[in-house]
C-alpha cells in the first residue's frame, strides 16, 4: 500500500471546470478549487507516451494519488514543482487498478505564456 508520508510527497490544488449563467441567455466557465490532494508526480513512461501519442493525446506528466482523491478528467491540478515553480497539470484520464490501492491520473503540463 503506498504510505501518503513516505511516496505523495506533494500537496496538489484540485481545480474543476464549472459553469454558471452569464445573464444574458450563456453560460460561463470558470475553475473553481474542490480541495487539496496529497500527490506523487513523475515523468511517464516511455510506453505511456507511446499510447497516448496513438490515442492522439499528450501525456507528460503521471499523477499518482490516494485511493479516494476526488480527481477526475478536466480536472487542473495546480501547486509546486521540486524547484519551487508554479506547475498546472490537466488531468486527460483516471485509472484504478483491480486492486484499490492508489489512483494514477495522466495529465498534460500546462504552461503559460512566456514561460
Amino acid at each position: 500500500m503506498i504510505s501518503p508520508g513516505r511516496h505523495l510527497n506533494r500537496r496538489l490544488q484540485v481545480w474543476r471546470p464549472v459553469t454558471a449563467d452569464d445573464g444574458a441567455g450563456g453560460q460561463d466557465t470558470s475553475l473553481a478549487l474542490q480541495g487539496t490532494v496529497r500527490a506523487k508526480v513523475d515523468q511517464p513512461s516511455n510506453a505511456d507516451r507511446m499510447l497516448a501519442a496513438q490515442a492522439g493525446s499528450r501525456h507528460d506528466h503521471t499523477v499518482f494519488l490516494m485511493p479516494g482523491a476526488d480527481v477526475r478528467r478536466g480536472d487542473e491540478l495546480r501547486g509546486t514543482d521540486q524547484l519551487g515553480q508554479d506547475q498546472r497539470l490537466r488531468v486527460l484520464s483516471v485509472v484504478a487498478p483491480s486492486t484499490p490501492v492508489y489512483r494514477r491520473a495522466a495529465c498534460e503540463l500546462v504552461q503559460r505564456e512566456g514561460a
